[in-house]
């Protein structure tokens, strides 16, 4: 027989269980719901980046939120509200949907060999911010990029030459005690994040619309450097 002792041990761990338990399914229910105009006006700037930030820990600890993707393709048939903008390279290690654990609906990805904005891109990023209310841009740069290696050594190839020349002010305006050589791993690693920082500054110096938006408190541009090796993110200041 349990004593009583034994008996109302039982009973918490089995409350305790049960309300973790409900917990878990309430946070994957959130991150699988998909965003509306209410509840992508709900939250700040601040709110979004957290939310990414989290969901680059799931994909990292190996926790990813499993969703139901075809409910969340009839769920966004009508129309999408996404809570954020990811400016990222095309590299296909560096998904964005993947790196932050969001979902159907939940981002605008811009991709470009170099995560560079031009005025095609930036355009896209004020549909994306003014129009359609997502209130955070991300430029996410990643470790051992092919294109800031190209540009560093200045590479030339077909239309390629045109893209990469967009990432030639970040190779010039980044100092290295080393060769400047796509070799030099350090200076690569050193150019990818001056790109990074250079592009978050084009947007708000380029587009007025999405400054005023900046300087209301309704939206943040912010960089980002993910290491292809491990899928960690980390945040530029």
């Amino acid at each position: 027989m349990l004593s009583r002792r034994m008996f109302c041990g039982c009973a918490s761990a089995a409350v305790w269980s049960g309300l973790v338990a409900t917990r878990a399914e309430a946070a994957e229910s959130a991150a699988c719901a998909v965003p509306t105009r209410e509840s992508q006006h709900a939250k700040t700037p601040a709110d979004v980046l957290a939310r990414l930030k989290a969901g680059n820990e799931r994909l990292v600890t190996g926790n990813i939120v499993q969703c139901d993707l075809m409910q969340q393709v009839k769920g966004t048939a009508s129309g999408q509200a996404p809570l954020a903008a990811i400016v990222g390279c095309i590299d296909s290690r560096v998904p964005p949907e993947l790196v932050f654990d969001q979902k159907i609906g939940d981002i605008f990805c811009a991709r470009v060999a170099g995560n560079f904005v031009n005025t095609d891109i930036i355009g896209s990023l004020e549909f994306a911010t003014v129009l359609s209310g997502a209130r955070a841009i991300v430029v996410l740069g990643h470790s051992s990029c092919g294109a800031i290696k190209g540009a560093i050594d200045n590479a030339k190839l077909g239309n390629l030459t045109a893209t990469l020349a967009n990432i030639r002010p970040a190779v010039k305006a980044t100092k290295t005690s080393g060769e400047r050589n796509s070799k030099n791993t350090a200076f690569v690693e050193a150019v990818a994040e001056k790109n990074v920082r250079m592009t978050v500054a084009a947007l708000n110096e380029r587009s007025p619309a999405m400054r005023k938006l900046v300087a209301a408190g309704d939206l943040k541009i912010v960089g980002a450097m993910h290491d292809i090796a491990t899928g960690k993110v980390t945040w530029l200041s």
